[in-house]
């Protein structure tokens, strides 16, 4: 049985009516009326943009990791080539606040997917050549390049 149907709005949206309940200990009102098809469609579109994922991108990206030199050189060339944005995370598998906002930044990377890349460097996996290259002191610590 499909509730999406045209035939069921009236299961959908039935005719609202005034109501009172309780709240947080103060009284509340829901006042509303039976609306127009122009108007149920609205509420409909509202109410699934607020209470639903939305499905069509990801709710997180993984990062990809940087290993070495060369790949950091190939990634910094090809982000040339296309004029997009990167964001390196320099990170430590033991440092509290790296763990932290390593899942955070993949989903702010879900938010770009199509914008921008995002890696992240272990400094304790790395050569520490590329650690100095990347001035890196303090961890965790966010590198954005635009070109």
């Amino acid at each position: 049985m499909s509730v999406l149907g045209a035939s069921t709005s009236h299961i959908l949206y039935p005719p609202l009516h005034q109501h009172h309940f309780l709240t947080n200990a103060k009284r509340c009102s829901f006042l509303s009326t039976d609306f127009g098809d122009h108007r149920r469609r609205e509420l409909r579109i509202k109410a699934e943009a607020g209470f639903w994922p939305d499905l069509s991108r990801p709710a997180s990206v993984e990062m990809e990791s940087i290993d070495d030199s060369d790949q950091l050189d190939r990634i910094l060339i090809h982000a040339q080539h296309l004029s997009q944005p990167i964001l390196i995370d320099w990170m430590a598998t033991w440092c509290r606040k790296c763990i932290y906002l390593k899942p955070k930044l993949e989903k702010l990377a879900a938010d770009y997917v199509t914008k921008a890349k995002f890696y992240y460097v272990d400094v304790n996996k790395v050569p520490q050549s590329l650690v100095k290259r990347g001035n890196i002191s303090k961890m965790p610590t966010i590198q954005l390049l635009i070109y």
